[in-house]
C-alpha cells in the first residue's frame, strides 16, 4: 500500500470517529470541500454551512449516532476509498418524515451500510462523502415501518 493511500484511509477512519464525538470542526477539517451525497433519500449537501446544517438535524432524532468500521479499502490507481460500517443509534429526539413528526421511542437501530469517500487528486483531503443505505432500514430497525 503506498503512502497517499494509507492517509486517505486514515482519513476516512479519522473522519468517522470525529462524526461520532460531533468534532464538527475536526470533521469539516478533513474535506478538501464539504460535501454529503446521500444515496437512498437523494439529498445532496454541498459546502460548510450545508453540511454543518446537516450534522445539526441528523443528530436531534438520533444524539449518539455512531460508526463501526467493518471493512475498509481503497485502490492505489483511484481516488476513492470505501467503507462498509454498522450505523448506531438510539431514537431520542424528534424524528420527522415525509411532514409528520414521531415523538422519540427510546429504542435502538443497527444497521449494515457503506460508504464511499472521494479524494481531491494527490491529496489525503475528502471532496465527497457518499453513504449508500435505504432509509426504511432504520425505520424497520426502530419498528416503525
Amino acid at each position: 500500500m503506498d503512502d497517499l493511500l494509507r492517509r486517505r484511509i486514515e482519513t476516512v477512519r479519522r473522519h468517522m470517529a470525529l462524526e461520532v464525538v460531533h468534532d464538527w470542526d475536526g470533521v469539516i477539517a478533513t474535506f478538501a470541500h464539504p460535501r454529503y451525497e446521500l444515496l437512498g433519500p437523494g439529498a445532496v449537501f454541498d459546502g460548510e454551512e450545508q453540511v454543518r446544517r446537516y450534522f445539526q438535524l441528523s443528530r436531534i432524532p438520533f444524539p449518539d449516532q455512531g460508526n463501526e468500521i467493518i471493512a475498509i479499502a481503497g485502490d492505489g490507481d483511484s481516488d476513492t476509498v470505501l467503507v462498509e460500517f454498522w450505523l448506531t443509534g438510539t431514537h431520542l429526539g424528534p424524528l420527522v418524515l415525509l411532514g409528520k413528526t414521531i415523538p422519540p421511542t427510546g429504542r435502538t437501530f443497527r444497521v449494515r451500510m457503506a460508504a464511499s469517500f472521494e479524494f481531491a487528486p494527490g491529496s489525503d483531503l475528502i471532496l465527497c462523502e457518499r453513504p449508500y443505505y435505504d432509509q426504511a432500514m432504520v425505520l424497520k430497525a426502530l419498528d416503525l415501518l
